[in-house]
């Protein structure tokens, strides 16, 4: 099943609006005063001269970890439209008898009609 690329792009807008804010929230701030002192303290004593291998190397890493957890999120919401659509479609599942019942139908000529189509 393929997801169309308006929901990918829908999906991929709401992953950096939260991702964003996630950045900024207040409760985190602790966190990043404490990951900067322990940043500080490990490379107060070393050589200047080799930072920018490290931060290139930390800025792969962190782009890889990036793309990892952005594929993880793409694939359990391709899992969960996947588990949606099935348990919609078959007409025995709680979850589609309440949604024929919601359009006013039974659930029997809800499948009826989704065998038509």
């Amino acid at each position: 099943m393929d997801i169309p690329s308006w929901f990918q792009s829908a999906i991929q807008r709401r992953l950096d609006y939260v991702s964003a804010r996630i950045e900024r929230h207040p409760d985190l701030h602790k966190y990043r005063v404490e990951e900067e002192k322990a940043f500080e303290a490990l490379f107060s004593e070393t050589d200047k001269t080799q930072w920018p291998e490290f931060m290139e190397w930390e800025d792969k890493h962190h782009y890889k970890l990036a793309l990892e957890n952005e594929r993880l999120y793409l694939q359990g919401m391709r899992d969960g439209v996947q588990l949606v659509v099935a348990l919609l479609s078959d007409p025995f599942t709680p979850a589609a008898a309440y949604c024929a019942k919601e359009a006013g139908i039974s659930a029997s000529a809800a499948s009826e009609a989704e065998a038509e189509c």
